[in-house]
């Protein structure tokens, strides 16, 4: 029983042993590369002569040419194989597979199977099963599972379009293509005009860099680093970005835009031109809607209406923009001031309709009681030296001229003016309603105040003495003004006035019931109109990462890869291929792809 125990021991020990080398074995002829191998060579005829271990096929009546190489299938109508170099020229309706995904058609094809490259030439056609392209030339890389050319291509993505472009680069592992110089994507719904193009072939998803147009029937969008979705329509822009509605221009540092539904949103420096109304509206938020003709901004939104000598500048926390440009409405909420030279107002909102020339300044009621345009903050308008106050303000203007033509202020009308010697004097007047007529300069040369007319007035002569304080009821009170001066006073109906000496009238009665002088809330200049916003805090735009050049497709590594097959050739003594006859009736192309692939490295270098 010992014995039998020893010699089973010893057999168990020799089966493992040979074992291990059957493996090694195995895993060193793994190792190996293959060499590429006939299925069907058709004709074969042996040419040592021309060159060692040169096949020359062709195909016969029954089928193609077909030799295979690590997963590669290879059809052609001839070739040459260079047996001992590992490398093959086929000629005529060359097909070319890959796995289930990549298929390669062309007239003429080079492949070496110790640099696994690929050479393609003369109608190629490469298909996946997202996208196909057609070149002149191609070159192929099974190592980096990557193709590229650079003498023109097309590719083809039925839902996405047709991308043209002189330099293309295609990442088989990624399904994604890179498009370089003069690119071009055309769709029935849109045209792309970029300089480079990373395109996505399962998504569609396209990410473009340098000067880069989206053209629709609707509108144009331009943008310097940018994305866009083919299946889905949508985008966005990080740098430069604009998009031009018909009489709208709309501009902002970061925009996303949905060509389905013709919008657009916007943060950061935006600004919205509106050609048509010779108009421009700016903040740091805003979307606009193209079908409904309407623009909405916010964070420090800021409208100004150009005209020949004097725009009107209205800030607001919100703006909002809507018509036709032949009905267009502005309407400004919450907190609005406005401002031009020669006058200037504050609101809780404003609605303005750019067809009549007609501008409301009104107050709406809050129930916060702290808001800034409570009851006791009621619309205001500064005119050269004058005030006026009221529950509402309209102003009316020329849309043609552009000039002010008049004012109403309905209810609890207030019209006050500083006495002209004294600082703590005020000529005022307040009624139901007031109208003002402005005068060409746009100043204020007639007003009237209707129903329960109330003034105080300090009188004084040429000299500018005082003659005494005017304190007056009347029905109606009309005023008129040259160059912003008062220069005529008349009461009408049910007069009640009085003429009192400074002396004889108190101080605390110097001032009419609801008097407020609101000359600190007056803004003087543009910079005026934001004295009251908070800081501002603008969100950190991070959108795409700039972009990168290509790689070049000819790098260090394959250059490794082909030193080191001419160095196997060299160390075993071979001679250069001959030239043989059939290769006089092929395209003008480097015979071995190793020596191509250098000469192209060299020479083009700078263009890759």
């Amino acid at each position: 029983m010992k014995q039998i125990s020893r010699q089973m021991k010893i057999t168990k020990h020799l089966f493992f042993s040979l074992f291990a080398l059957l493996l090694i074995s195995a895993t060193n002829h793994a190792q190996e590369q293959k060499r590429i191998q006939i299925k069907y060579s058709g004709f074969l005829e042996f040419n040592d002569h021309e060159s060692p271990g040169l096949k020359v096929m062709t195909r016969d009546d029954k089928q193609q040419i077909h030799v295979v190489h690590e997963g590669v299938n290879m059809w052609c109508d001839q070739a040459l194989l260079y047996s001992d170099e590992d490398f093959i020229e086929a000629y005529g309706n060359v097909k070319m597979k890959q796995g289930d995904t990549i298929n390669m058609n062309a007239k003429y094809v080079e492949y070496s199977g110790q640099t696994k490259l690929a050479f393609a030439s003369g109608d190629v056609v490469l298909t996946d099963p997202n996208s196909r392209l057609t070149t002149d030339t191609l070159y192929f890389d099974r190592v980096k599972q990557e193709s590229f050319y650079k003498s023109g291509g097309t590719v083809v993505r039925d839902s996405s379009g047709t991308i043209t472009s002189q330099i293309g680069r295609y990442y088989m592992n990624n399904s994604k293509y890179q498009f370089v110089q003069d690119v071009i994507l055309v769709h029935p719904d849109y045209n792309i005009n970029t300089q480079q193009l990373d395109f996505y072939t399962e998504t569609g998803h396209a990410y473009l860099y340098g000067p880069s147009t989206i053209t629709t029937a609707d509108s144009k969008t331009y943008c310097e680093r940018g994305f866009y979705d083919t299946e889905n329509k949508q985008g966005y822009g990080v740098k430069n970005t604009r998009i031009d509605y018909d009489s709208r221009i709309f501009e902002g540092d970061s925009m996303y835009f949905d060509n389905n539904r013709s919008f657009a949103s916007a943060s950061n420096n935006i600004k919205v031109t509106d050609t048509a109304n010779n108009s421009l509206i700016k903040g740091h938020y805003a979307e606009v809607y193209k079908n409904k003709d309407s623009v909405f901004i916010t964070k420090r939104a800021l409208a100004i209406t150009v005209q020949e000598k004097d725009s009107v500048y209205m800030h607001a926390d919100t703006l909002m923009v809507t018509g036709t440009p032949e009905n267009r409405i502005t309407r400004a909420f919450k907190n609005v001031k406005l401002y031009k030279s020669d006058l200037s107002g504050k609101a809780d909102s404003i609605h303005v309709d750019h067809k009549s020339g007609l501008t409301q300044l009104i107050n709406l009621a809050h129930l916060n009681s702290q808001d800034a345009f409570a009851s006791k903050r009621r619309p205001i308008l500064w005119n050269e030296g004058n005030q006026m106050t009221g529950d509402t303000i309209h102003i009316i203007s020329n849309p043609k001229t552009e000039k002010i033509d008049s004012l109403l202020v309905f209810y609890d009308a207030f019209l006050i003016s500083k006495d002209t010697i004294s600082e703590d004097n005020y000529n005022q007047i307040k009624g139901k309603e007031l109208v003002g007529l402005f005068n060409e300069k746009n100043k204020l040369k007639q007003v009237d105040l209707i129903k329960n007319a109330e003034s105080i007035f300090f009188s004084r002569n040429d000299k500018q003495e005082l003659i005494g304080i005017d304190k007056a009821k009347s029905g109606r009170i009309r005023i008129n003004f040259l160059n912003g001066e008062m220069v005529r006073f008349s009461r009408y109906n049910q007069i009640d006035a009085k003429i009192y000496p400074e002396s004889a009238f108190p101080k605390n009665a110097r001032k009419l019931r609801g008097f407020v002088w609101r000359e600190d809330e007056r803004p003087k200049s543009v910079d005026d109109l934001f004295s009251d916003d908070p800081p501002l805090d603008l969100p950190v735009i991070k959108g795409l990462d700039a972009y990168e050049p290509q790689k070049d497709f000819f790098d260090a590594p394959m250059l490794k890869r082909i030193e080191k097959a001419e160095a196997a050739d060299k160390n075993t003594g071979k001679q250069p291929k001959k030239q043989l006859s059939i290769q006089k009736k092929r395209p003008k192309t480097s015979r071995k792809l190793p020596k191509e692939v250098i000469d192209q490295l060299k020479q083009d270098k700078d263009t890759l």
